[in-house]
């Protein structure tokens, strides 16, 4: 599948977690032509701190698969991986993860990001992830925006 086509289903799933009160997070896995989740994040909906987009779409990817490893799968998420994603991306054996906007540009948007490169965390564990930066990143980096201006926005 094209990666911008990707990352526009883990735009389009972010925008509909926003409707739902949900914070401006969202991401798509796919392997070959076949799309194995989209997902956004839920972490308000479902008051659980690790129900992040990449983790939902995780979960969703090995439930659809009946695997645990995703090998030869491509991710776009709208945002770079926190390290808890990004652990999760490498366990689940993903082989090329595509995100638009920065973990500092969330930290702009008022979320309580580490300030850990998903980069440094793949090059520290020795990981084989491919990571690639910047994909669509103002789509994904106005999606902050969109989500600032909704009546649920709250910074956490």
């Amino acid at each position: 599948m094209d990666v911008d086509e990707l990352m526009r289903l883990a735009i389009a799933k972010t925008q509909t977690g926003i409707a739902a009160g949900q914070s401006p997070f969202g991401c798509a896995i796919a392997r070959g032509d076949e799309v194995l989740a989209v997902a956004h994040n839920t972490v308000l909906g479902t008051v659980d701190s690790t129900a992040h987009a990449e983790v939902n779409a995780v979960r969703e990817a090995n439930r659809r698969t009946g695997q645990i490893f995703l090998e030869g799968a491509t991710v776009a998420t709208t945002c770079e991986p926190c390290p808890m994603c990004m652990a999760a991306l490498h366990w689940a054996r993903v082989e090329t993860v595509y995100f638009g906007a920065s973990i500092a540009q969330a930290a702009e948007a008022g979320f309580n990001e580490l300030h850990f490169p998903a980069r440094q965390l793949l090059d520290l564990g020795s990981s084989p992830v491919k990571l690639v930066a910047g994909l669509q990143a103002e789509a994904c980096v106005a999606l902050f925006d969109q989500w600032a201006q909704g009546p649920s926005a709250q910074a956490y």
